[in-house]
């Protein structure tokens, strides 16, 4: 089950950092600005995320990458590249693409999610959470190590889905971006619903308890849901 990025501030957010890194991203390369500029990498659809049950027929058939560049050739035309920047690199670039092209994509990550962090943090952990910035983990292990907190919540959230048992981690969430379409439901052991709700209309933030009996947890157009506090 997947879903547009949803909510009008969200979309303006992500729109407006889309359009200003990517202007700002234009024509740099290597770690010393080396390399010829890389066209912006498209912001993922949605992942259905672990446990979901989607319904998109049947799985796109697989087809073998491409051969990988040796760590000992990831070099720019011009310049160098720091230590961490070829760390990002190892098994990332495919035989024949200029290794600065694909630094660029993780820096344009990089650059995408600090202007979302000062729109709204929530927001950048949601496109996290959802895959809506797609290869974030690479990039922040790697390129922008400040970001590592909003790694750590998003591997703690839900994108829209159904949860099941194991997948279900007990403690209280909040919701990212509120509509009207939003709806949840938590289930027990017994199929009995333990709790239920939906978004408001007029805008309001919703946090929800997932309790330790919750056996099904279904999300529909809440687009993700964040963990408040620890939940260990």
């Amino acid at each position: 089950m997947r879903h547009p990025f949803r909510a009008g501030a969200a979309v303006v957010v992500l729109t407006a950092a889309l359009a200003a890194c990517g202007s700002s991203a234009e024509g740099r390369g290597g770690a010393d600005g080396a390399g010829p500029a890389a066209a912006r990498a498209p912001i993922a659809a949605p992942s259905a995320g672990p446990g979901t049950t989607a319904t998109d027929g049947p799985p796109a058939r697989r087809t073998s990458e491409p051969p990988k560049l040796p760590s000992d050739e990831l070099t720019p035309a011009t310049g160098s590249f720091s230590r961490k920047q070829k760390e990002y690199l190892v098994d990332r670039v495919p035989r024949g693409m200029d290794p600065a092209a694909v630094l660029q994509t993780g820096q344009e990550t990089c650059d995408r999610l600090r202007f979302l962090v000062k729109a709204d943090r929530d927001v950048a952990v949601g496109a996290i959470v959802t895959g809506e910035i797609a290869d974030a983990k690479p990039a922040v292990e790697h390129l922008c190590t400040q970001h590592r907190d909003l790694l750590r919540e998003a591997d703690r959230g839900y994108p829209d889905g159904t949860y099941r048992n194991e997948q279900i981690r007990p403690g209280r969430y909040r919701d990212v971006s509120p509509t009207k379409s939003c709806t949840w439901q938590i289930t027990g052991a017994d199929g009995r619903a333990l709790a239920s709700g939906s978004g408001s209309a007029a805008g309001k933030r919703t946090s929800i308890t997932v309790p330790r009996q919750a056996r099904v947890f279904t999300s529909t157009g809440c687009y993700a849901w964040l963990p408040e506090g620890d939940l260990g």
